[in-house]
């Protein structure tokens, strides 16, 4: 069955706005693993603008589920990684500028520092992601390089308008998925995804888990975090009954 990972980086998000000490994200994560989640995912990004080094201490002794640490191929971030000794750690690119991760690594353009870094993780015990685009060079550089997973970017998928876009996207989702099992990688997905566009997405048997936060964040502030995991737990555990699901 797939799995839900929830992302609570925009828990942090809120209470770094204000500086204090509420909403807490550790308690997000406490109930959303009450709620179903399977894992949950932080990203402890180098300017430290939401999900502080502090959360994520306390994050690893309590979750009870699996903790995925999202974080830059940076010296810095993997002496972190090799401390806390999260469940696994999933590689993504970074820029200051952005206001949330934007595209995917180009690992098939830096393969001999990825290698490294995979390496590190791997001699501390820790699996592996790599967050790439539905490209066939950069599933196949994921292979090279050592990943465990990789977890493809939604993102064209999901911001696609019309529907030949969307099922252009949709299918480059599906042959990258089908090329990483092929590769004997495990494939989750994620960014972008809310409770519409990710109901296609369910038919691709090869995704192994979905991570979604800003979605599920978003209607918690409406309806609770709880229901709000407890509603997207539901639809990615049931797959669509075609890939055609329309998208609302």
């Amino acid at each position: 069955m797939p799995r839900l990972g929830v992302n609570v980086d925009h828990v942090a998000t809120l209470r770094q706005a204000r500086g204090g000490s509420e909403p807490d994200p550790v308690a997000a994560a406490m109930l959303a693993e009450l709620a179903g989640a399977d894992s949950l995912v932080v990203h402890l990004r180098e300017d430290r603008r939401h999900i502080q080094d502090r959360d994520l201490t306390l994050l690893r002794q309590t979750v009870k589920t699996r903790l995925d640490l999202e974080m830059a191929a940076e010296d810095a971030m993997v002496k972190i990684s090799l401390t806390i000794k999260p469940h696994y750690v999933t590689l993504v690119p970074e820029r200051r500028q952005e206001l949330t991760t934007e595209g995917g690594l180009d690992v098939a353009g830096q393969k001999s520092r990825l290698k490294r870094v995979v390496a590190q993780l791997h001699d501390g015990g820790i699996p592996v992601s790599l967050f790439i685009e539905p490209d066939a060079d950069q599933v196949k550089a994921a292979g090279a390089v050592g990943a465990d997973f990789i977890e493809i970017h939604t993102g064209r998928y999901a911001n696609a308008q019309f529907e030949r876009a969307i099922e252009s996207e949709f299918q480059s989702v599906v042959k990258a998925a089908q090329l990483a099992a092929k590769l004997k990688l495990g494939v989750n997905a994620g960014h972008g995804l809310n409770y519409v566009n990710v109901q296609r997405l369910t038919t691709i048997s090869e995704i192994e888990e979905y991570n979604i936060g800003h979605s599920i964040i978003a209607r918690a502030v409406l309806v609770g975090l709880d229901q709000a995991v407890r509603e997207m737990k539901q639809l990615v555990s049931r797959p669509a009954a075609a890939s055609r699901a329309p998208r609302g």
